[in-house]
């Protein structure tokens, strides 16, 4: 991750999962930078119920169908016990807009799992729920979304993904 941000644009402040990966790199970074850091709750990973903590691999063997339904329309077919897409993402898109919306014309960084990253790629994109999952999100990349104002409105543009500074 640390090679991900190197040369990075000024950044006003970063937000991040509060889960221990995101977190302690995010703390890390803003000490680095001194800029703040805020945890956000709701940029929290999906929750996957009984598939919580298990690969895919695993998953494969054991649950195998389930899983593949869940690849293929992730709406429809929730992890057993799991978030379920729709709750997901209203909970990722409160928070983003509330972000947005408190920082107008500022750069912020935001450190978070393939999930949510994946849903503010799709929202910025007005994708299908539903296709999401057709974004991939590496670890350790950077993608950029441009908030731009048309006609009184907020347009986010997706600027670069996956990409490194």
């Amino acid at each position: 991750m640390r090679a991900a941000v190197q040369g990075h644009p000024t950044w006003h402040r970063i937000y991040t999962s509060p889960l221990q990966r995101c977190a302690a790199f995010a703390d890390e970074l803003g000490t680095r930078l001194a800029i703040p850091v805020v945890r956000e709750d709701r940029f929290q990973e999906m929750r996957f119920g009984e598939w919580e903590g298990r690969t895919s691999i695993e998953l494969l063997a054991n649950d195998g169908q389930r899983l593949t339904q869940f690849w293929q329309n992730p709406l429809h077919n929730p992890p057993p016990g799991g978030e379920h897409l729709q709750d997901f993402h209203h909970r990722v898109q409160a928070a983003w807009q509330e972000m947005v919306t408190r920082h107008p014309e500022q750069s912020l960084l935001v450190v978070a799992h393939s999930g949510v990253l994946r849903m503010m790629l799709g929202s910025a994109l007005r994708m299908p729920l539903e296709n999401l999952s057709r974004i991939v999100v590496e670890y350790a990349s950077v993608s950029r979304i441009k908030l731009d104002e048309v006609g009184g409105q907020p347009m986010p543009r997706l600027v670069f993904h996956a990409g490194r500074f």
